[in-house]
């Protein structure tokens, strides 16, 4: 993608609003036959937008080489709200939704800036892994320090809609009932 990290760092201030972390166009290879952005590319740019948001965090590149840890993404949830074509440019933000030594709980909405509206969003819920072991392992306390203080920022902001969505359909009797599907 030609995205472009918008560079934050663990050491910059934490904004009481979600975190900018990923501006970009899209770019037209990335539209489907509907003439709007591919479904797989929502996935792509909100995975883009994962690393500049770890660097804010503070489990960037350097972190992880040092530590010998990455981190994985255990569940993505996207929301599809409304559509966008080529040459539209957008902005991925992160807001925090919960933490422990374990875990990262977040919630990534893209935005067309041309005209300000919401495109998409991404539930996230990403795991932090030990490198050697591969498994599931505690992060080091600078980082950990770092989330509360993300946390202390983010804790009273209202919790965006789509989290916990689940996707169902009402059985077929329940349905045959229901007047709109009558």
């Amino acid at each position: 993608m030609s995205d472009t990290s918008l560079n934050p760092q663990a050491t910059d201030h934490v904004p009481a609003v979600p975190v900018e972390v990923l501006r970009g166009t899209v770019q037209e290879q990335w539209i489907d036959y509907n003439g709007h952005l591919n479904a797989g590319y929502y996935l792509v740019a909100f995975d883009d937008a994962i690393a500049p948001w770890m660097d804010f965090i503070g489990l960037g590149t350097a972190h992880r080489e040092v530590r010998d840890i990455t981190t994985f993404s255990a569940e993505n949830h996207i929301t599809y709200v409304r559509e966008i074509g080529p040459d539209e440019p957008f902005v991925i933000s992160v807001q925090m939704l919960g933490f422990d030594r374990k875990r990262i709980h977040a919630f990534q909405t893209m935005t067309q800036t041309r005209e300000d509206y919401l495109v998409a969003t991404c539930e996230v819920m990403s795991l932090h892994i030990d490198g050697p072991t591969r498994r599931v392992g505690l992060m080091a306390d600078e980082p950990y320090r770092r989330l509360g203080e993300i946390w202390e920022a983010h804790r009273h902001l209202p919790l965006p809609p789509q989290v916990g969505h689940a996707i169902s359909i009402r059985s077929s009797v329940e349905a045959l009932r229901h007047p709109d599907l009558a």
